[in-house]
């Protein structure tokens, strides 16, 4: 049973995870640089906050890529829970307009994934991604305190309030970040 809930709960945040922009007014220079600042290699673990698999713990391995001939970010992975992993893979582009960012997690809402419905930074550190699944609306918090580290937290809707569901530390073990050698 774990096995079949871990990849919708971790789909939850690794259509987040894997989705890291600023925003739309600025996509074609801002938006680029820091894609790139979030590429690379990113290993961390996760726990289940809330509901009913609350306190499961997890790690995820991610290489995240940016395309040369648009905004957005591929990243490609696995996520485990004790012996069971689950190839996680989130695709994000920019579509134009304010909150311009669309994307799928795995095969999108229509399949067994997520959809990233819209995007907006809060400042140069912290972006928030509405996701939504059928009746699951969510969203998702990322902030980057420094260019090694990313926290993300995911909330769904319960009634009429947010609801933390699953949170992660990811720490890159690539040699640097994308970003500063971009910049030089």
């Amino acid at each position: 049973m774990l096995n079949r809930a871990f990849p919708h709960a971790v789909a939850v945040f690794f259509a987040a995870a894997g989705c890291f922009a600023q925003t739309a007014q600025a996509a074609d220079g801002d938006d680029r640089k820091f894609f790139q600042s979030v590429a690379g290699e990113w290993v961390g673990p996760g726990e289940i906050v809330a509901g009913k698999y609350k306190g499961t713990k997890f790690t995820c391995t991610f290489v995240g890529s940016t395309p040369a001939a648009k905004v957005g970010m591929t990243l490609d992975g696995d996520c485990r829970v004790g012996v069971f992993s689950q190839k996680m893979t989130a695709r994000i582009e920019h579509k134009g307009g304010r909150n311009g960012y669309t994307g799928t997690f795995q095969d999108g809402a229509e399949g067994k994934g997520l959809d990233i419905i819209s995007g907006n930074v809060v400042d140069d550190r912290k972006v928030v991604f509405a996701i939504n699944r059928k009746q699951l609306n969510g969203a998702m918090l990322a902030r980057l305190p420094d260019e090694n580290t990313m926290n993300v937290t995911v909330s769904v809707r319960v009634d009429k309030q947010m609801v933390p569901v699953i949170g992660m530390n990811l720490r890159r073990v690539d040699s640097g970040a994308v970003g500063s050698i971009a910049q030089q």
